[in-house]
């Protein structure tokens, strides 16, 4: 597939991708992704962040690709459990990265656990989720239980803290390369 043919469905977590985020060096470089928004980025809601994606799936003309980051992740599994009207049947792809662990009692947040438990059956269209070996918001082998309940391929990013401006991901051009192999193989 290519970039031209979709539609890139941004999907960031808690407190929103800042102007130094990787997914906003993305949104403004491809020319089909847009940004998905929340109204309120600091107290995430999971009913209201899932009826969010769901409209920005919904408004779509082309296929779409969803990218999520960090509470994104945990979004774009929720809308899939919860899309009872078959919304997400024009979703060709995600691309997840650095899912949180939203079961982990001692995540902070608190209500970060409201997205969880997280939805354990697969996804409906083909998945990466690249996970990290020193994530403070979860495991690698949580992550990849997660991979491997939802069907995705799991991609080790090693030592890279969550993927965010914090851990030194701005542009994140390793992640583009990925992203790209993956976009053309849909």
């Amino acid at each position: 597939m290519k970039l031209a043919e979709t539609d890139i469905i941004l999907v960031p977590g808690y407190t929103n991708s800042g102007p130094e985020h990787w997914q906003t060096g993305w949104e403004r470089k491809m020319s089909t992704a847009r940004r998905i928004s929340q109204e309120d980025w600091h107290k995430p809601v999971v009913e209201d962040w899932v009826a969010s994606l769901l409209a920005a799936v919904k408004e779509t003309e082309k296929p779409v690709v969803l990218v999520a980051h960090s509470l994104g992740v945990q979004t774009v599994a929720q809308a899939i459990a919860r899309d009872t009207d078959g919304v997400m049947k024009n979703v060709k792809g995600a691309f997840l990265v650095a899912p949180p662990d939203v079961e982990n009692p001692d995540i902070k947040p608190k209500h970060l656990q409201t997205f969880g438990p997280y939805p354990r059956d697969p996804f409906p269209f083909p998945s990466i989720v690249v996970a990290s070996q020193n994530d403070p918001f979860c495991t690698y082998e949580k992550a990849g239980d997660m991979a491997n309940c939802w069907g995705s391929m799991l991609v080790d990013g090693r030592e890279s803290g969550h993927f965010n401006t914090e851990s030194g991901h701005g542009p994140w051009p390793d992640g583009l390369i990925v992203f790209a192999k993956f976009l053309s193989g849909l």
